[in-house]
């Protein structure tokens, strides 16, 4: 996750297409300059390098926070009101999408439309612990809810049986 002021996010952003990264992340509270900065270094690397562009994504609220905690760092917003306040600035900046819990997707598809990218962490299976995760859905739902892209860490990397862990969740999902 990049989030620094926009010259460095944009020697960063440009490291990371240069490995061959499908998807960079940005903080979205680095502020819109930050943002269209990295956004365009990032498209002239690849385009430098002759290689496809990866997506570019904007992190909105991390899904370990609740309202309470947006208080503790000086927002004064519900989580989903700051979601798509950042998710708007991430699209005027010209990312290809945001990271935002499942429980904002719907809004966000409402607003932003069905081609803006929604990657959504907080996905827990039934059942699971979750762990530090403050707004979560399985993974069913979270789809159901119109999430593009379902990031499942712990259910699956902590799992005895990672393979049988990963092959539920797909089933869960119709995969």
């Amino acid at each position: 996750k990049i989030h620094d002021i926009p010259n460095t996010a944009a020697g960063a952003a440009k490291a990371a297409v240069a490995t061959g990264a499908f998807m960079i992340n940005f903080h979205a509270s680095g502020g819109g300059e930050m943002l269209r900065t990295a956004a365009r270094a990032a498209r002239q690397e690849a385009a430098k390098l002759g290689i496809a562009p990866p997506l570019l994504i904007g992190v909105t609220v991390l899904t370990s926070m609740s309202e309470e905690d947006l208080k503790g760092v000086g927002v004064a917003a519900s989580p989903a009101s700051q979601v798509l306040l950042l998710a708007k600035l991430c699209k005027d900046a010209g990312l290809d999408g945001v990271v935002a819990s499942p429980l904002e997707t719907p809004l966000l598809r409402q607003a932003l439309g069905s081609e803006f990218i929604i990657v959504t962490p907080g996905v827990r299976p039934a059942g699971e612990s979750l762990g530090d995760q403050k707004r979560v859905l399985a993974p069913a739902q979270a789809v159901q809810a119109g999430s593009d892209y379902l990031v499942i860490g712990r259910p699956i990397t902590g799992a005895e049986k990672p393979d049988h862990a990963l092959r539920e969740i797909k089933m869960s999902i119709g995969g």
